[in-house]
Formats: structure tokens, sequence, C-alpha cells
């Protein structure tokens, strides 16, 4: 166990930990201690207390003393100095043409070294503006890029709600939040309703998230994510749009928006929509009114609209001579009959004429078909009809 104390350098900053040492030091009061920066000044945020060894980064620094009012004037002096700092790095940003934007200026105690924070979109080669401001202010110089998150923390203002940001009054640190969270409290999934002024999502969304959380899992225990429909509406943080495909390995679905855009988002992040069955219904009815008004019903024309017929048991059969193909032979009505062969009425051969056990007709009987005419051309076809007039005899008066 370690008897230690809590220690802040800024409003809503980080809280470290020193440890206390013979001195009384009670919480609000403020104390000059070591840091990697060399001497700072800090306010007491907790007072001494017990503390498990793992908590602490071992070997723990001690409290170098109390401050003094002298102290006190040392750092209103750097705040001083800290916007002249500001003014005069604007201006070496500017020479340069640099793309990036300056946030603010910090002066140690021992002003052993001046820190300038800045906002930019990528890697920025700061080594020329480094040099001007060395040679201007004579001490060590660091530039750090930042986050907007930092910047909105940083600068301060006024929350949607009509409040100070929770990130510059009393949040230490950021806590990652997720558009999940919004989804869980039933949040509309509008960016501009979910952000802060940071474009960040807001920090407020993890505040009451365990509760909800807690309900969820009351309903439904360790209920996981659903994967989307293919081909059903959602709605996404760009936009509502139409699921395309379903990746379950990386739990993502492909989406085509409305506006022709096409992303590719995580389950978590997008919510199914209902359909809209007020079409179908509406068809339903009118189908209902046009049916009413020609008096058709279901019962009049049963095969109409799907119904049975009623006299289905009585429909003709197969083999009982109704609704049989013509010539088709039913059971009973004697042998099998032969192709060639002629009938009467009574189903029985009737007797050739030619006597020679066929039909005159019959295709044994049938005279060869004449060859001199087939695969003609329209010449070759004149020319035989010319001939076959020839060989006719005349017509006799």
């Amino acid at each position: 166990m370690q008897t230690v104390i809590g220690v802040r350098f800024k409003q809503a900053g980080k809280i470290y930990y020193f440890g206390a040492g013979p001195m009384e030091i009670a919480q609000g009061d403020d104390v000059i201690v070591e840091t990697a920066r060399g001497m700072e000044f800090g306010h007491v945020a907790l007072g001494p207390r017990e503390v498990e060894d793992a908590e602490v980064t071992l070997p723990l620094k001690a409290v170098e003393r109390k401050a003094t009012d002298e102290d006190r004037r040392r750092v209103a002096e750097n705040r001083e100095k800290e916007k002249e700092a500001f003014r005069i790095c604007e201006e070496k940003i500017a020479a340069r043409e640099l793309p990036m934007k300056l946030v603010g200026v910090e002066y140690t105690f021992d002003i052993s070294k001046i820190i300038f924070y800045f906002t930019a979109d990528g890697r920025i080669d700061f080594r020329e503006l480094v040099k001007d401001l060395a040679a201007v202010f004579r001490t060590r110089i660091e530039l750090r890029q930042i986050g907007v998150r930092d910047e909105a923390k940083m600068l301060g203002g006024i929350g949607c709600c009509g409040r100070p940001l929770c990130c510059a009054t009393f949040l230490g640190d950021f806590v990652p939040v997720s558009i999940r969270m919004a989804k869980e409290q039933n949040l509309s999934l509008n960016p501009t309703k979910i952000s802060g002024i940071c474009g960040r999502l807001m920090c407020c969304l993890k505040y009451e998230n365990d509760v909800y959380c807690e309900r969820r899992r009351e309903q439904s225990a360790l209920r996981k994510a659903q994967a989307p429909h293919p081909g059903g509406r959602v709605a996404t943080m760009e936009g509502d749009g139409k699921v395309i495909s379903i990746n379950a390995q990386r739990r993502s679905a492909t989406i085509l928006l409305d506006d022709s855009r096409t992303i590719v988002a995580s389950w978590e992040d997008v919510v199914e929509q209902e359909e809209d069955l007020s079409d179908v219904a509406a068809l339903a009815a009118i189908a209902m009114l046009q049916n009413e008004s020609s008096g058709e019903t279901q019962e009049e024309h049963p095969r109409k609209r799907g119904g049975r017929r009623e006299d289905w048991q009585n429909r003709p059969r197969r083999g009982d001579g109704e609704g049989r193909k013509k010539g088709a032979r039913a059971e009973g009505e004697g042998p099998q009959k032969r192709r060639g062969e002629r009938y009467d009425k009574g189903g029985h051969p009737r007797k050739e004429r030619d006597g020679r056990g066929g039909s005159k007709h019959a295709s044994h009987d049938r005279p060869p078909r004449r060859e001199e005419g087939r695969g003609r051309s329209r010449r070759n076809y004149a020319e035989t009809r010319d001939k076959d007039y020839e060989r006719r005899p005349p017509r006799e008066e």
C-alpha cells in the first residue's frame, strides 16, 4: 500500500499520483512537484489516501513543497507570456505558409520549455519553424500535434445542452464512444444531433449507456447484433440505403445508398427499417372493391380465384368414354387396332374389298410417289409442267 495524493495541473486535466511525504497536505492546496518536464505547479485534487502498489508507477515521486504567493505570481506571469508567444508563433507559421492551426501555448513553471499545441490534417514538417522560435525565445521548443477533441477541451465552449463542455469542465480522460451507444438508447442517428462541437460523437452518450445495456441484457441475455437482410432497407450514418451483400466473417454489409454511393458498414452501425405495407394494403382494398362491383365471388367461379370445384369427384375419368381423345381405346373395347385397318361403328373390322387382308388404302398398297418432281427449281418445274400439258390428251368437244 502507498500513501498518495492526486495532483492536477490543468482544469479538467488528468490526475497524477505523488507521494505525500512528511508534509501535511489537504485537498485544495497548491504544490510544487517534479515531473518529466521539470518543476511544475499543480493543484491537489485528491487528498492523502491509501492505494495498491499496482495502481501507481514506482518509484513514486514525492511533493517538493507547498506553493507560496511568489509561486502563484510566477504562474500568472507565465500566462501573460503565453499570449505573446502565441502571437509570435502565428506570425512565423504565416511566414512559412504551413498548413497548421495553432491552438495553445504552455510555459513550464521554471520556463525551461515552451510547448506549442496545433492541429493539422496530416504530418507537418516544422523543423524550420522550431529553429525560428528557438532563435526568438532562447529556450527549448516543443511542437505537439493534437486532435479535434483535445482542441475542444483546451478552447472550451457551450454544448448543445446549453452547459459548458464536459471535456473542458470535469472529464479527465476521453472515453471511447461508438454509434452503438446511440442505437441502444433509441436516439436519432442524424450526425448533427449526436455529434459535439468537435465533430465527434458526444461524450455524454457514455453516461447512461450502462443502464440501457443492462436493461437489454435482462430482456435478451447476450444478444448479438443480427445481420441485416440482403435487399432490405437500412439506415446508416451516411444515409438510408439498400443492402447489397453480407460478409459474415467480418460482420459487415455492403450498402447502396440512395445517392448512388456504396459503403461498407458493420452490423452494429446499421439499423433495419420496417417495410412500408401501406401500398400493399391499398392494392388489396382496390382489388376487393373491383370484385364486389363486378359481382364475382369465389362460389360462382370456384376455379377462377383458386377455389376447388365442387363436382371434382363426378368429373369424367379416362376410360369411361367421356372426355377421351377421339379414336382412343378404352378398357374392354376389344383388341388393339392395327395400323391400316378400318372399323365400323360397332368396333369390328370391316371386310376388305380387295381380299388381300388389308385395306385398299393401306400403306403397303399405296402407289409409289412420283420422284421426277422432287427437289425441282422453278425453272425445272415449269418445263415439267409444259411436258405434262403436251402429254395430256386433247379434250373431246
